[in-house]
């Protein structure tokens, strides 16, 4: 795979000649009378306005700086939060509306026009194609990427071996995914879906105001945001294959800028970068897009790199799941190959479904 590097997975990451430089800059800038020559600082930050992406990237720049502490005190970054369409329009799905790129869309126009130095993203949200100029530099370690299961009702004994049985016949779910739906209709096609967008607290409090019977999130999200208390039973992956690259935050730049990507690479997880390659290559060569059921996981056990796809219908009628392993420098063939051995088994109208408008 072309510039995947995996160092060993122990070894300490120093701070790299981009980093020591803007630190450099920073001091320089604190002390100077005149503004300093070069790159300008503070440095730009973009990132959508929700609660849990203002919490990844204030711990993206936490771990930056942790490498040089310096410039934690000499106001090297900047924040810049910016709405997307993703988060505006809440009444439609995504795919009616353009796809999980609009969660980035907005974002990639102020990064290309120089209005911002990079972004951070929840790489789910990130489409696989990105804009003309634009490069996912960096991959940070990934959160636990399993999905939880919320209930309105919780005093509802779960069975964590069955977890869709605590739900009585006919339940309506508060879902924004067909991935989700899908493999819940498999196991209980008696449930009903309603729309259920928001941000994460919004979604919780439309639960608790009886908008529904429960409802999917990301782990990870929780997590990040201290409320993992809230969740009722953590799917595993058997049971509720995530999205590729759930759990892992990417941050782009543009692609011409070096001397960032430079620095980035200084916080880079390897094995982040080698599992969400593999996942991302299933979803790119499936043409994955938000109307797909398409779930993508990927771990490293043993220095063995395990790719876990699945491919529905959105009714839950077909689902199809596949595993393939191998070396974690072979992580985009390895998504590209399991992808390829989905869509032979696949039946040719789910994805004529898939495509239409």
């Amino acid at each position: 795979m072309n510039g995947l590097k995996l160092p060993f997975m122990n070894a300490p990451v120093l701070p790299s000649e981009a980093l020591q430089r803007v630190a450099a800059e920073a001091v320089r800038r604190s002390h100077a009378a005149e503004p300093p020559t070069g790159r300008k600082l503070p440095l730009r930050v973009g990132s959508r306005a929700s609660p849990l992406a203002l919490v990844q990237t204030r711990n993206f720049l936490t771990r930056l700086t942790r490498f040089c502490p310096v410039l934690r005190d000499m106001g090297a970054f900047q924040e810049y939060q910016i709405s997307t369409e993703g988060d505006r329009n809440l009444v439609q799905r995504l795919a009616e509306i353009g796809g999980k790129g609009l969660f980035a869309k907005e974002i990639h126009e102020a990064l290309a026009a120089g209005r911002i130095d990079f972004a951070v993203h929840s790489l789910k949200d990130l489409e696989t194609n990105l804009p003309p100029g634009l490069v996912l530099a960096c991959t940070l370690k990934r959160e636990d990427a399993r999905d939880a299961l919320i209930l309105r009702d919780r005093d509802v004994k779960v069975d964590p071996q069955r977890p869709y049985d605590c739900l009585p016949e006919g339940a309506l779910i508060g879902c924004a995914s067909v991935r989700r739906q899908a493999q819940m209709l498999h196991v209980r096609p008696d449930l009903r879906f309603c729309l259920l967008r928001g941000n994460v607290q919004t979604r919780l409090d439309k639960l608790r105001a009886g908008a529904c019977e429960a409802t999917l999130l990301a782990l990870a999200g929780l997590r990040r945001l201290g409320m993992e208390d809230r969740v009722d039973v953590v799917l595993e992956p058997d049971q509720m294959l995530p999205a590729s690259g759930q759990g892992i935050v990417g941050v782009t730049v543009r692609e011409s800028d070096l001397e960032l990507r430079e620095l980035l690479s200084a916080i880079e997880d390897p094995e982040a970068r080698a599992v969400s390659t593999a996942e991302r290559a299933l979803l790119a060569e499936l043409d994955g897009s938000c109307r797909t059921p398409i779930g993508g996981y990927a771990r490293i056990e043993n220095g063995v790199l395990k790719l876990s796809g699945m491919i529905a219908s959105e009714d839950g009628t077909f689902l199809l799941r596949r595993e393939i392993e191998g070396a974690p420098l072979e992580a985009a063939r390895l998504g590209t190959e399991l992808a390829d051995e989905l869509r032979r088994d696949t039946p040719a109208h789910i994805f004529d479904e898939m495509r239409r408008p």
